[in-house]
């Protein structure tokens, strides 16, 4: 069956797209982690190291350039890539620049047909450190196009799936930073509030998965002060108002989709380990802060409401406590539900937990009702785990404070108060995203 399966390769690369579709939809089934013959993919290649770059196979470079083919052959294309990213050798080769600048403008075009499976793909890939640097610093040819709703041509995401406007933009080519782009397209990509139509999309992919790509960003130490420092609302102009990047995120912690909500939520815990940036974080918009050692001033961040809301339920509060809850939280319908996935409500537990770091977090805490929401997730829960860091939590917000906790110690790292970890949105292979 080996010998057979081999045979199918050298098609691959055939000049007629149909046999290129067969050969590859016949070989597809092999790519799945555990899959018997799956070592056919991965022969022949070597990682990079130093000066060196990695060596790809022949049958990687075939499947990169197959991603821009014709429609059902590019599907096949991302499957097989996503099932085979779980090896480090091929995230080194998916990590170069040419594939990963087609692999984000391909995601960034509101046209692009399969930018749901490349956004899985890229989820892959930054769950290794190496390819998060790559990105934090990638960036991308645009050409200015008034007709798109997002002013915008990535000209790299040109493919059999994806073809380019007509007529062509005149506008000079330039190249502009990545990430604020896929923020904004992954904003865009959230379906219309209460609308089921696909075709009222500004793209035609949800991008659920770049909340996962964010998460895993978020991570790194840069990767966290990318989110947390001022950028102009719009990235292509540099015009608009300075805001900070996480702040666009925080509406969807309570989105439909739980890929979507879950990768908000970890990136907003992984972005307060960074003590320095609790006052921005929690500050109303109505106030400017900064966010060490960066001096720009930018409006706050104001994600206390966006962490509350998933953990509160219907319960009744008397009106003294009721008017300690942001205005959001204050009198909520019978029919409000927490978070139903227990990850998600640990995760914004652990946020508050790690909030707690400093005095001045932990005052804002105590002020705005977070005792009384998490008491009453207390009664609730049945996660045990859950409940644990509840208790935790409380006892950070009842506790007395003294001359010892007075000041904030930025030297004194949230992972050191408070025992949490940062995790990926996808942490060990076994948690790698498969498309079967």
């Amino acid at each position: 069956m080996t010998d057979q399966l081999k045979e199918l390769l050298p098609f691959l690369h055939e000049r007629n797209p149909q046999v290129r579709q067969i050969a590859l939809a016949n070989l597809l089934g092999q790519t799945p982690k555990g899959s018997p013959h799956r070592d056919i993919f991965l022969t022949g290649l070597r990682g990079g190291s130093g000066l060196q770059k990695p060596q790809d196979n022949d049958v990687l470079r075939d499947l990169k350039l197959l991603c821009r083919d014709q429609l059902a052959t590019a599907h096949d294309a991302f499957r097989a890539l996503v099932n085979l990213s779980d090896n480090s050798l091929v995230v080194q080769s998916l990590s170069e620049p040419l594939f990963l600048t087609f692999l984000v403008s391909y995601i960034l075009n509101p046209d692009s047909i399969l930018a749901d499976l490349a956004s899985m793909l890229l989820s892959n890939v930054t769950a290794s450190a190496a390819p998060c640097v790559t990105l934090l610093s990638l960036q991308v040819s645009v050409i200015a196009d008034p007709k798109s709703f997002t002013g915008y041509f990535p000209t790299q995401s040109r493919s059999g799936t994806c073809t380019a406007p007509v007529p062509y933009p005149s506008g000079e080519e330039r190249e502009v930073l990545a990430l604020p782009l896929l923020i904004d397209a992954f904003v865009q990509g959230a379906p219309l509030s209460g609308s089921q139509d696909q075709e009222k999309q500004k793209h035609k992919g949800e991008l659920h998965f770049l909340a996962s790509v964010f998460a895993n960003l978020s991570i790194t130490p840069a990767g966290r002060l990318f989110f947390l420092a001022p950028r102009v609302s719009n990235p292509i102009d540099g015009t608009g108002e300075l805001e900070y990047p996480l702040s666009k995120l925080l509406v969807f912690t309570e989105h439909k989709d739980t890929i979507r909500r879950g990768g908000v939520a970890s990136t907003l815990k992984n972005c307060a380990f960074y003590a320095k940036a609790h006052r921005a974080m929690l500050s109303s918009e109505s106030e400017r802060v900064t966010v060490p050692p960066c001096t720009v001033e930018a409006p706050g961040m104001d994600i206390l409401p966006y962490l509350l809301l998933p953990l509160a339920g219907p319960e009744e509060f008397d009106l003294e406590d009721q008017e300690k809850l942001p205005s959001a939280l204050q009198f909520l319908p019978s029919t409000k539900q927490r978070e139903a996935d227990p990850v998600i409500r640990l995760t914004h537990v652990e946020t508050l937990l790690l909030l707690c770091t400093t005095r001045w977090a932990r005052d804002f805490l105590r002020e705005n009702g977070v005792y009384e929401i998490v008491r009453a997730l207390h009664e609730q829960e049945t996660v045990e785990k859950i409940s644990e860091h509840v208790e935790r939590l409380v006892n950070f917000l009842k506790r007395d404070e003294g001359t010892d906790t007075g000041d904030d110690d930025f030297e004194n790292t949230a992972e050191t108060v408070s025992g949490l970890e940062q995790v990926p949105e996808s942490d060990d292979d076994d948690n790698m995203i498969e498309e079967l």
